[in-house]
């Protein structure tokens, strides 16, 4: 590589760097706990929430789950977080995917059962982080109504930030989050090739 390419590459890097020097002097504390949605189609929604709550751990916060969708469904993640009973506080509400209940009254009850639970404890600012996981399942299919999920996003304490996961988030959501995240399937073993879920990849 030639001195000029070697010279270029720095100007163009001292550029980046005082660019990015600049927005970080600019930014603010909001002094409030954020709002996350993982959306979209592709897999690794729940996933991304899971290592935002080991981030969360590692600094000492006080984390909660509330699943809406997956029932008992045995997966790594629960049985990996059950080993921090005092920072984590687990909640699997959900009566399992919607095509196995096929009971709309049922998904409905679960889900406003699970809302309660998820409102009671963004209020109580006792949790840094609370992950919604797969809400947006049961907004998708109006188990929930969008105005009462931002009216319980509205009452939590300010130290709570907030992680909404699933597919098809509705607008009113994305508009109100500070950060939205959508995955997008580019391929996906069962989709494409017929493979069954495999334990520690994809539960």
């Amino acid at each position: 590589m030639s001195n000029a390419q070697n010279q270029s590459h720095k100007e163009k890097m001292q550029s980046l760097q005082a660019e990015q020097k600049r927005k970080a002097s600019e930014a603010v504390d909001p002094e409030r706990g954020l709002v996350l949605v993982h959306t979209g189609n592709g897999k690794g929604k729940s996933s991304s929430a899971f290592g935002v709550i080991a981030r969360a751990l590692g600094w000492g916060h006080k984390v909660g789950v509330v699943q809406f969708i997956k029932g008992k469904w045995v997966t790594g993640e629960r049985k990996f977080f059950e080993k921090f009973p005092t920072d984590v506080t687990w909640h699997t509400m959900g009566d399992g995917f919607t095509w196995n209940t096929q009971n709309l009254e049922q998904d409905k009850l679960a889900a406003e059962a699970a809302f309660t639970k998820a409102t009671q404890m963004m209020q109580t600012g006792e949790f840094d982080l609370l992950v919604l996981d797969e809400i947006n399942i049961a907004l998708r299919y109006d188990y929930l109504d969008i105005k009462t999920v931002i009216e319980g996003l509205n009452s939590r304490d300010e130290r709570t930030s907030v992680i909404l996961t699933g597919r098809d988030a509705k607008a009113e959501l994305t508009d109100y989050a500070d950060l939205v995240t959508e995955m997008v399937e580019v391929k996906h073993p069962f989709s494409h090739a017929g493979i069954k879920a495999q334990q520690g990849i994809d539960f």
